[in-house]
């Protein structure tokens, strides 16, 4: 039998496979069809893509990540997937301080002790940090960087900065909360479907600021839509915050970023020649299913979810959030 765990980053929910512990190795194609197969069943929880756990061949690296999202496209980082992935290795070599291979960059993870009562909580680093038109790849926009500007072409009042991760993301700074709603999903919509200006498509991150150090980021996720948290978005969120607004952002203390689900937290580093976030939250294994291997792509995945408990405590802890 093999596992399927159902895990979350911020309620950003995925399924966890670790394929170095399957008898029969999946391709790529096979894990694509296998992450679109879960995020479309009728019976099967929510997820907006699959965990990839693998073995590394990087001698400094204790595993690999791998990331399909929901409509079966790779994504070449997810820094809430990451903190779930580095958990789980943690757990499995019985490490705290560690790097996992990604698709670009070997990252370093930190497990740190529960921060709520069944709340765990990682540090990832979320590198490298690129604003070259070539890197996210832009076009037909006449910027050699996109550091809060104008651009009429996606909006007449608001301003962008874009940034690779090495997801690409682009990110605004809204004053009315109506942004958060109408205007990034058409947005967000129009450039990842065939467009002028990110022929591959772009995560749309639109942010209110909150108070010093404090902000709340929204996503449109490329190959998801709407999702309840991005964690690539909010670290370059967390970057363009301290790059454009430094009177509300002291770089020594970390930056609390709200999201639809919940909250982590992020350490900027702007050194303009080793710029880096470290991204901190929650790796909340709500539990687990079990399925026959030979079933994983031929059979339907039967929803036998064995829950851990660890959601309610998250729900507890975002209940104290809140008030």
């Amino acid at each position: 039998m093999s596992k399927l765990h159902y895990v979350h980053g911020s309620e950003n929910h995925f399924f966890l496979l670790d394929v170095d512990e399957l008898k029969d190795s999946l391709d790529d194609t096979q894990l694509s069809h296998l992450s679109q197969k879960l995020a479309q069943s009728d019976v099967l929880p929510y997820s907006d893509g699959l965990l990839v756990v693998d073995h590394s061949d990087h001698a400094e690296c204790i595993g690999q990540m791998k990331v399909f999202n929901s409509d079966g496209s790779v994504a070449s980082m997810c820094g809430n997937g990451l903190r779930c992935v580095g958990r789980y290795l943690a757990e499995k070599f019985n490490q705290t301080d560690f790097k996992v291979q990604t698709m670009q960059a070997d990252l370093n993870v930190h497990v740190f002790d529960d921060i709520a009562k069944g709340v765990s909580w990682v540090g990832v680093q979320i590198a490298p940090v690129k604003f070259a038109p070539a890197d996210l790849p832009y076009t037909n926009l006449d910027f050699d960087q996109i550091i809060n500007e104008e651009i009429p072409e996606f909006s007449d009042h608001l301003k962008f900065t874009s940034m690779a991760v090495p997801n690409p993301h682009l990110i605004s700074f809204v004053e009315d909360d109506n942004d958060l709603e109408e205007p990034l999903f058409n947005l967000g919509t129009y450039l990842n479907q065939p467009n002028d200006y990110y022929p591959d498509g772009v995560n749309v991150n639109f942010a209110k600021i909150l108070g010093k150090n404090k902000i709340f980021v929204r996503t449109f996720e490329r190959g998801v839509g709407f999702t309840n948290a991005c964690g690539t978005g909010m670290s370059a969120t967390s970057m363009a915050f301290a790059m454009n607004y430094p009177e509300s952002v002291d770089v020594n203390e970390p930056i609390d970023v709200f999201n639809p689900g919940g909250k982590v937290q992020t350490r900027v580093y702007t050194e303009p020649d080793n710029r880096w976030i470290q991204l901190m939250g929650n790796a909340t294994f709500v539990g687990y299913i079990e399925a026959d291997e030979v079933d994983l792509l031929s059979q339907p995945i039967q929803n036998n979810l064995v829950e851990s408990g660890e959601e309610a405590d998250y729900l507890a802890f975002i209940d104290t959030i809140k008030q």
